[in-house]
């Protein structure tokens, strides 16, 4: 079976293969701009993308709490997928889209649709905000995929999520509303 060092050298040949994989540069477009990294300078090939874009691009709204893919608080879209990023490597973001928390406008209707729920009058939506970056990607995934979901269709799809405050009805809500924002918005134009 190959190492993942072999993997991630797929398609380079001859008997410098470890010194390729020490020179290969990787480049991820993160929030709609290229980054490039050096295996072995700026990372290793077991670098998580949590990793990469917390502690070397500085994108600390994604949080990485059990680091095993169980909570859905390092929650990132990547090619317009919701993934956790504690679970993929660095080396298979490869050539692909990621957006983070910090990439969403502030004018995007789930970021509005999150914080209207902390003002009085609504169910609040996050307690402590720990998780809120997860499910606002999530979210944001889902409505990409399917703007108007059902309620269930809602909850199934932050089932991955955990909020440790217990905030999941105000959350169901937050994402319902930016669903109805989005629709609105449509609709406008």
């Amino acid at each position: 079976m190959p190492s993942l060092k072999e993997n991630v050298i797929a398609g380079v040949s001859g008997p410098d293969s470890l010194a390729a994989a020490q020179c290969r540069v990787i480049r991820i477009r993160v929030n709609g701009s290229w980054q490039s990294f050096r295996l072995e300078d700026d990372l290793d090939d077991a670098t998580t993308l949590s990793y990469l874009l917390r502690e070397k691009l500085g994108f600390t709204g994604l949080k990485v709490s059990c680091d095993e893919g169980a909570c859905g608080a390092c929650t990132v879209i990547m090619d317009g997928r919701a993934v956790l990023s504690c679970m993929v490597l660095a080396v298979q973001a490869d050539g692909h889209d990621v957006t983070t928390i910090e990439g969403l406008p502030n004018d995007d209707p789930v970021v509005e649709a999150f914080a209207e729920q902390c003002e009085p009058g609504y169910g609040t939506a996050m307690q402590c905000g720990y998780c809120t970056p997860g499910f606002v990607m999530t979210a944001r995934a889902l409505l990409n995929a399917n703007p108007t979901p059902t309620l269930a269709e809602v909850k199934d799809a932050l089932a991955g999520n955990i909020c440790r405050c217990g905030c999941y009805a105000g959350i169901a809500q937050a994402v319902m509303r930016a669903s109805e924002k989005i629709v609105a918005r449509r609709r406008a134009v």
